[in-house]
Parts: C-alpha cells; structure tokens; sequence
C-alpha cells in the first residue's frame, strides 16, 4: 500500500452510477469498486465497463486510492474482470474467497500477461486478500508466510489480509455469528485472529471486516476501535455514513501523539539503553516500537484525511 494509511475501505457497487457518484463524497480512504456480491451476474458487462470509466474519470483526481473487488477465482470470471478494468490503473484488486496461496500464485501470473498487455508495468496491481470467505481459506492463513517466501513477486502485491464471516457463515452452517454480549462465536474469532497474526507475519496491513448493522453506529465505534486497540490498520464499510466513524477509530488522538514524542525522548536521552522510564514506568524497546510506528501513522494522515 502507499503511504498513506487505509483507515476506511469503502465497498461500492459497481453497477450503480447513482452510489459511484455518492462514494466520492465521502473521506474514505480507499473506494472498493464491487464486481463481486453486490452485482447480479447478468449485470457484469455493464458494471465492468462502468467501473473501467469510473477509474479512468476519478484515478488521479480523487484523494481517495480506488481498488476492484473482482470474482473468485473458482467462480470463472476473475480473468474478465481483471482484464476489463486494469486499464483503469486501479491501486489494485480485492480477492474475495481465495482458498489458498496458490490461488493468490495463479491470479499474480495472470495479472503478469494482463499488465503486459496494457503496457503497464508488471507488479504494479497490488492485492488485498479476503482470506476467510471458506473453511479452506481459514484453514490455509497459517502457511501463507513460508509460501511468500518462496513465491515472492506475487508476495510483493500483498498489500492487505482482511476477514469475512458471512460467507463463512454460510459455508459453515451456522446460524449464529455472536453471542448474546456481541462477543464472537469461537469459528468467527478464529478467523479474526488468524487474519490478524498471518498478516503481522507477512508484514502487510491487517484488516478488519466489515460492521454490517447500518444503524448501529455505537456498536461500530466499539468494533472499530476494538480492531485498532487489537493492531488491525483499518476496517472495511459497507456505507457512506460508517465512513466517518472509522477514520475516528484509526487515527491516533493527540493524548496518544504526544505519548508516542515523549516515549522516543526518553530513549534518546537514555542514549541507546534498551530499557528506560517515562513517569516513573519502565519502558523498553516494545514501547519505542509501537511509539514510532504511531507517530507514522499520525505524520501519514494529512490534514485532509481527518475525519
């Protein structure tokens, strides 16, 4: 990804001029353009050619990074997908249900030729995996690192691991998602957390899922800053109106800020120690990491970005 951080992923239908149009209005730092669940088959060559004009229009002038959720890999329309919007330039593609390394494997080669034949240059669509859509997606997060290692062009477009769990819902069969405290069902949080350590071991953002419940703007904040307390860089939305709510959640407040400044004065007034104090508390090299990793974070969002 940039350097600017993606606090909020915007989905937007694909084949909606009327919701395209609305999307640019809002501060989401990232606009999905979907291919995928909120378009009807049929609807798919219009939508394409809709999204490939919207790219073209909007690529440059919008401050917002604009990506494409195409079809799965199983679903057969992932290579028309990709091979009608990528003249678009789009910072690249979201991959719904990929069942495993080797599916992110064969769509970056077929990426390779599609680039190659619109003259743009190869590894430039990065892609953000939504990595828990099936049982055997879930079930494969854990080897993701070793399989990077060996594959790494097609390492070098991850740029973001998110979650899902109603199309794991559905595939599982269950027919609750949370407990009655709104605490996750044990196959849900699993794959939280597994999105989350797979993606701190690959070094790319983690994401979290999306808050589907449009009026419980409450219970988003609480998600959302639950996520970022938890390490997740961002979280999807599935509406204009959550837009605003996330940014808050993921930006670093001034209190934080100013921690984050006088944790790295007091090591470097210690001089390279490993261990010192601030206000009569002990930190050491975990808290200078986590204070320069905050302070980046903060330094990336510029005036514009905030909420």
């Amino acid at each position: 990804m940039s350097a600017a951080p993606l606090r909020s992923l915007l989905f937007v239908p694909g084949d909606s001029e009327r919701k395209l149009a609305k999307a640019l209005e809002c501060a989401a730092d990232a606009l999905i353009l979907d291919l995928e669940d909120s378009v009807d088959p049929q609807r798919l060559p219009h939508a394409r050619g809709l999204v490939l004009e919207f790219l073209q229009a909007h690529g440059v002038a919008t401050r917002a990074q604009l990506w494409v959720r195409v079809n799965a890999l199983s679903s057969g329309r992932l290579y028309e997908d990709a091979t009608a919007v990528i003249a678009g330039r789009p910072a690249g593609l979201v991959l719904p249900k990929v069942d495993s390394y080797a599916d992110i494997e064969r769509i970056a080669l077929t990426l390779e030729a599609i680039e190659a034949g619109h003259g743009i240059a190869v590894g430039m669509t990065s892609l953000v995996v939504i990595g828990t859509e099936t049982p055997a997606g879930l079930l494969a997060l854990p080897s993701y690192p070793q399989a990077a290692a060996v594959h790494r062009a097609s390492a070098r477009r991850l740029a973001g691991l998110t979650w899902g769990l109603e199309d794991l819902s559905a595939a599982l069969g269950a027919r609750v998602q949370c407990n009655p405290d709104g605490a996750l069902r044990p196959a849900f949080e699993q794959a939280r957390t597994t999105c989350l350590l797979t993606a701190a071991a690959l070094g790319i953002p983690a994401i979290d899922g999306v808050h589907v419940d449009l009026r419980d703007a409450e219970g988003l904040r609480r998600e959302a800053e639950r996520a970022r307390d938890d390490g997740f860089a961002g979280k999807l939305a599935i509406h204009p109106d959550q837009v605003a709510v996330i940014n808050t959640a993921f930006t670093p407040s001034a209190e934080e800020l100013d921690w984050a400044r006088r944790v790295v004065a007091a090591f470097e007034a210690a001089g390279g120690a490993g261990v010192t104090s601030l206000d009569g508390r002990m930190i050491d090299r975990p808290h200078w990491r986590l204070a320069r990793r905050m302070l980046a974070a903060g330094a990336a969002i510029t005036p514009e970005m905030k909420p």
